[in-house]
């Protein structure tokens, strides 16, 4: 069973994955204001199927930069909202085993090995870079953008490698992101 902790963490590290981009645009102060709690859960619960977002737990970051829960869930999978920062409407979903992968990815650690995450981004996401894990500004002219879609993370290496792993992909169908590190993830569009 998961502690307080290790769930704050996991859920850190999932909001950071989405802020990563927008660190350097806005300070968590200004984040905080830009949404009411009931809107920041109404955005975290768009983020995943309608009876997914009713029972997850949603969590955001406050004022000082830390995790505090807005609502706890009891069904396993954590939502955060959008980041009002990056260049598109982008909360997500995800269940245990991916907020252990976010975890991962944010402490610069090896993910867990054998267990499958899915995280929903019903929304749409936006990513700095397809190829670089810790990139905070695209190095390109354009960010990643992926309508909605859903993220199959910590999958044996043999699985991602059924996908075309392109440093400009066709986000129209499914694609994997970080190809050849160890937080590679298959996005599946699903629109």
């Amino acid at each position: 069973m998961r502690t307080a902790t290790s769930i704050r963490r996991a859920a850190l590290a999932a909001a950071l994955l989405l802020c990563l981009g927008a660190a350097q645009a806005t300070d968590s102060k200004s984040m905080a204001k830009s949404m009411s709690d009931a809107q920041m859960i109404a955005s975290a619960m768009r983020a995943a199927p309608a009876d997914v977002g009713r029972h997850a737990t949603i969590m955001a970051m406050d004022a000082q930069g830390k995790m505090r829960t807005l609502r706890q869930g009891t069904n396993g999978f954590t939502c955060i909202p959008d980041a009002p920062a990056t260049p598109g409407n982008d909360p997500m979903c995800a269940d245990k085993a991916a907020m252990g992968w976010v975890n991962a990815w944010l402490t610069h650690a090896t993910p867990p090995s054998g267990k499958v995450g899915l995280m929903y981004m019903l929304e749409g996401g936006t990513d700095a870079s397809n190829t670089d894990p810790y990139a905070t500004q695209p190095k390109g002219e354009h960010w990643i953008k992926t309508g909605p879609h859903v993220m199959v993370v910590g999958a044996d290496p043999a699985f991602y490698d059924q996908y075309p792993k392109q440093a400009n992909p066709d986000t129209g169908a499914p694609y994997v992101m970080w190809a050849g590190t160890p937080y590679q993830h298959l996005m599946a569009p699903i629109r």
